[in-house]
């Protein structure tokens, strides 16, 4: 299977969708790793299934220890069906948590 590696910018992770699209992927997992997760699932979720998978289920196999390698790993886990993605609300309701969170933010801000 082929690998290829994209940068973190806008415009690469444009071209990795690009490229997945091209290549007919109908779905993505990724590990939910702090929040470098979302700009990925963000430039894919219109166009491409996603899983977001927990970090700590993908973890139990000792030799894993490149990008390479784990995204290997995480694509058999996927394919036959050995991980569940994890709940990611939809965009609505990410978009009103920002602005709610954002809002509290300002009045904290402005409350000091």
């Amino acid at each position: 299977q082929e690998v290829r590696t994209f940068g973190t910018t806008t415009a690469s992770l444009l071209r990795m969708r690009d490229w997945l699209v091209e290549q007919q992927v109908s779905l993505v997992g990724m590990e939910s790793t702090s929040v470098y997760w979302k700009p990925v699932y963000y430039v894919l979720e219109d166009d491409i299934e996603c899983w977001l998978l927990n970090a700590r289920h993908l973890k139990n196999v000792p030799g894993r220890k490149t990008d390479v390698a784990d995204s290997a790993w995480i694509c058999q886990l996927v394919e036959h069906g050995l991980v569940r993605p994890s709940f990611v609300p939809p965009k609505p309701i990410r978009e009103l948590r920002n602005l709610t969170r954002y809002r509290k933010a300002q009045i904290d801000e402005r409350s000091r």
